[in-house]
């Protein structure tokens, strides 16, 4: 056995589930800071989305319409590109959530020894396992929870400043349980690679490569949240005149003439829900669930097989 193996020794308190837990939170405590900064941060930028980072935009909406939101070098372009960060980032953690699954949380505690060391002191490898998952579930879960309501209430809010197309489409078909169980299912099969390789690297590589495919398949399948298999999403732009009169979207631009000659005075304008959202998202949360599930099934057969081998 390694001497870091030693040094990262399980203490006798491991034995208890209350001292695993504890066990697991200090030897990875590095990667549960990273994720806590992560969540803060994201949660920070949605918040700041939701409140100072839409006024330049929503006053360019209400004075042109949607015409104010697509014209050059105009401050709803900027909000509208900055609308999709936290939903690159959610992908991107669910990446890193495989990786961290497939090479230090599971490979390297074989590669050095430790898991060997906890099992030695009446830690039995599925208790062990079954710790190593369960810890950080619980703050992918409640992170990822987290972020996906603000980012839901963050389209339920300030929608109508997105510019029409394919991106608010995607965005508005992966906001929901689904985004909380895809990194589920990155921890899943990073452990079973991890228990497979046993060897940090080859884990990490092939952990990516892995949730890699699973993204791929996710984007171009049905029921899952492909970029071209939503339906369209309707929008609807109204304009108010000076009497409060609500009335068709005139197109004006940013016409002075055109505004003062249909006597509008401000607009609206909002994306009608898609009947096609929950039967989606449930079934998708559902597929990711039961493939989750069958990686953790498989990944405890494995880790009983070497055990018993060993």
């Amino acid at each position: 056995m390694s001497a870091a193996a030693v040094l990262e020794a399980p203490p006798v308190s491991a034995r208890t589930p209350r001292g695993l837990v504890r066990t697991v939170l200090r030897l990875h405590r590095g990667a549960l800071g990273i994720w806590l900064a992560f969540v803060t941060a994201t949660a920070g930028f949605l918040l700041w989305l939701l409140g100072p980072g839409a006024e330049a935009a929503q006053r360019k909406l209400a004075v042109y319409g949607y015409s104010g939101l697509i014209m050059p070098d105009s401050p709803a372009t900027e909000y509208n590109d900055l609308f999709y960060y936290p939903g690159t980032l959610l992908t991107v953690a669910s990446f890193a959530v495989a990786l961290f699954a497939g090479g230090p949380l599971i490979a390297r505690e074989l590669e050095s020894g430790t898991a060997q060391l906890a099992w030695t002191q009446s830690v039995s490898p599925a208790r062990w396992l079954a710790t190593a998952l369960a810890v950080p579930a619980a703050f992918i879960v409640l992170g990822t929870t987290l972020l996906t309501v603000l980012y839901h209430q963050l389209w339920s809010t300030h929608s109508e400043l997105l510019i029409a197309g394919i991106g608010p489409r995607s965005l508005y078909f992966s906001l929901g349980p689904a985004t909380v169980a895809a990194p589920l299912l990155g921890l899943a099969l990073g452990a079973l690679i991890g228990l497979t390789a046993r060897r940090t690297l080859p884990a990490l590589a092939f952990s990516g490569f892995a949730y890699f495919l699973v993204y791929a398949f996710r984007g171009n399948h049905w029921p899952f949240q492909g970029r071209y298999q939503q339906p369209e999403l309707s929008s609807r732009s109204r304009a108010f005149t000076s009497a409060g009169t609500e009335i068709r979207d005139p197109g004006c631009y940013d016409d002075k003439a055109c505004l003062a000659k249909h006597d509008v005075v401000r607009f609206t304008r909002e994306y009608l829900p898609s009947p096609d959202y929950w039967p989606r998202q449930l079934l998708e949360t559902g597929v990711l669930l039961a493939l989750t599930a069958v990686a953790v099934a498989l990944a405890f057969g494995l880790l009983r097989r070497r055990a018993a081998i060993g």
